[in-house]
């Protein structure tokens, strides 16, 4: 069966043009002049492609756009922009747009467009939209997070991807890759704070053999390899001034100029990118450039902490000891309550990366296949449990004014009030450490692990 495309444009030799391209392409092509010609042809349906002009007689591209989304949702459109309106061309994006084609038209350009929307279009009904086996947890911020993944991989649209060191932006751009058009194309990942800087230029766009001393053969670049699949800069907030403008070129051009060559190639890149920065601020700061900010930021995406889906941990905690099990064919260690009591209480600064750390190190350190609070070998403050009946809790206020007068560091003073507790709990037990730990609220094992790490003999 063939694709059905439908082009609205006021102009007759655009018309023209786009008709004559996609008939070669072997595709049916229906043509409107306004946006109310446009459509009574999509009340018809059967559409598989929609490229719109983005000033029309009666309206604009944006409204057809907002019609369309009412209409028949997984319809991709793309619309036509003056050359250099990028604004325009943003606002479509943001608008729903599948992407843009800036006049005059590059055919090349164009093909590639087509081709990808067709493929977006005719794989829209086999989708998985949940990713519940690559992205796990069940809170709402995951389940609003798979969602938009979703929706994120039906455009071209270029998104910045925010959160928090170890949350898995780079899981998520996958994923984003992988469940659109261009999923059987290459991935490409980067780590921009991982070049040189010097180097940048040749890592990126490539160069020719001879372009600079120690240039021995012609190399491809990271926007060459990726070229109708996605490219994922990660850690774009460390590129420096000079290569954001070069950046900036490709990105909206959709061309880049390998080193030491005269003309450009046009490339065919969706661009992901990722920081555990605050961007804005390096804007206002003058470190990072707004016109590419603005330009890689068309959507936002926060991918949320573990602290913020705590509702996760148990899922999170059994899918990883799982994994590190499996290499050695071994049963998965158990948790015990007390042990992932502990973990809802700590608050992971190195979120789900942290977590697998953790666990990994439990994994080693526990005893009988199953892993207690001592094994997580938490901070000080994570570890105590100290009974209210103990009659050695004071209140927050009481502990930050002693504190203050002290010259130790926060650590050192926690461990003098744990082990100025344990040795009171001890001495009205006569040393009977069972009891001891009664009345501390502790597991024995636990006493004994911070008696150890107290050096409490």
């Amino acid at each position: 069966m063939r694709s059905r495309a439908l082009i609205v444009d006021d102009e007759p030799d655009i018309r023209e043009l786009l008709e004559l391209t996609l008939s070669r392409m072997d595709i049916d092509v229906i043509s409107a002049a306004n946006v109310e010609e446009a459509k009574r042809a999509i009340s018809a349906g059967g559409f598989h492609l929609c490229i719109t002009d983005m000033r029309l007689p009666d309206g604009t591209g944006l409204d057809l756009l907002g019609h369309i989304q009412q209409a028949c949702p997984d319809l991709p459109v793309a619309v036509l922009t003056a050359h250099g309106n990028m604004d325009l061309a943003i606002q479509s994006l943001k608008a729903g747009a599948f992407d843009f084609v800036s006049k005059p038209v590059d055919l090349n350009v164009l093909r590639h467009l087509v081709s990808t929307a067709l493929k977006l279009s005719n794989a829209a009904a086999q989708t998985d939209r949940r990713s519940r086996k690559t992205l796990l947890g069940e809170s709402p911020a995951m389940q609003k997070l798979r969602a938009t993944i979703h929706k994120l991989a039906r455009s071209q649209a270029p998104v910045y991807i925010s959160g928090e060191s170890g949350t898995g932006k780079e899981l998520v751009a996958r994923l984003i890759h992988e469940k659109g058009p261009r999923g059987k194309e290459p991935f490409v990942p980067v780590n921009c704070g991982a070049i040189p800087s010097e180097l940048m230029e040749s890592e990126f766009f490539g160069h020719l053999k001879g372009s600079f001393t120690g240039a021995s053969k012609e190399k491809e670049g990271l926007f060459q390899a990726a070229d109708g699949g996605t490219l994922f800069l990660d850690e774009v907030a460390e590129l420096p001034l000079h290569m954001q403008v070069k950046l900036l070129r490709a990105i909206q051009e959709k061309a880049i100029r390998p080193v030491g060559a005269q003309r450009e190639t046009s490339v065919d890149v969706r661009i992901l990118s990722a920081t555990h920065k605050n961007l804005e601020q390096l804007v206002n700061e003058g470190v990072f450039r707004q016109d590419l900010y603005y330009r890689i930021n068309v959507i936002n995406l926060q991918v949320p902490s573990l602290r913020d889906r705590k509702d996760d941990l148990d899922m999170l905690a059994e899918h990883i000891l799982e994994k590190l099990s499996a290499p050695a064919g071994e049963i998965p260690p158990f948790v015990s309550s007390e042990a992932m009591d502990v973990l809802r209480s700590y608050s992971f600064p190195g979120n789900v990366r942290e977590l697998e750390n953790i666990l990994e190190r439990a994994m080693t350190m526990c005893e009988n296949n199953l892993i207690e609070a001592e094994d997580l070998q938490l901070p000080v403050d994570t570890m105590m449990d100290i009974s209210k009946d103990s009659e050695v809790v004071d209140t927050g206020a009481k502990v930050t004014a002693e504190f203050s007068q002290t010259d130790d560091s926060l650590e050192d003073y926690l461990e003098s009030i744990e082990k100025e507790a344990i040795l009171k709990a001890l001495e009205e037990t006569n040393n009977n450490k069972t009891a001891a730990a009664k009345k501390l609220g502790m597991t024995f094992r636990s006493l004994r692990y911070r008696l150890s790490k107290l050096g409490i003999s």
